[in-house]
């Protein structure tokens, strides 16, 4: 059915539907994060506040209404990505002005510290390259985990040869740290 026929105010379709932004940091927590990670968290937020904000209040600026004097649903819908759009530049700002680049190239190469590509030989005799990343860089399907997660944790300090019990879904399971490199 079309929003049209729908007998809600504007308001009421505008509701606050988009939850407020999690922060992934505990409390005071630095938000540690190599130079690249740092740099598209601040492409980022540059593109939001000077590209897409502005587009998106100019849309619903020039926003017109329907022979009844209701707003098109589309500025109805630019509405919303306004909102989704503010809800980003509050957690991106939050999290650059929490920001430390941590360069792992001055690192001690003997541990696994923040930056880390570590490669670890695991229980069933496969190798797995993993790099710890700050929290906005994460991504797991590239090995990226970030330093808050239990695997990260679990290998934080280590050296090369020692033995990790990582705990997993289906249990625990053992990961020896074969190489440790930060370039």
């Amino acid at each position: 059915m079309s929003r049209a026929f729908v007998s809600e105010s504007n308001d009421d379709f505008m509701g606050s539907d988009i939850p407020e932004a999690k922060y992934p940091l505990p409390e005071g927590t630095k938000n540690y994060m190599t130079s690249d990670g740092a740099t598209k968290i601040r492409d980022e937020l540059d593109e939001l506040c000077k590209v897409r904000r502005p587009e998106l209040i100019a849309r619903i600026s020039s926003a017109v209404t329907d022979e009844t004097g209701v707003l098109r649903e589309s500025v109805l819908l630019d509405r919303r990505l306004l909102r989704e759009v503010d809800r980003r530049i509050q957690y991106l700002t939050k999290m650059v002005d929490n920001l430390e680049i941590v360069e792992p190239g001055k690192q001690d190469t003997g541990r696994v510290l923040f930056g880390a590509k570590v490669t670890v030989l695991e229980e069933n005799g496969g190798e797995k390259l993993y790099r710890i990343v700050g929290v906005d860089e994460s991504d797991p399907t590239e090995g990226k985990v970030s330093w808050l997660s239990p695997l990260a944790k679990a290998l934080i300090g280590k050296r090369l040869g020692d033995a990790v019990a990582v705990k997993v879904p289906a249990g625990e399971m053992t990961l020896t740290i074969r190489r440790i490199d930060y370039k």
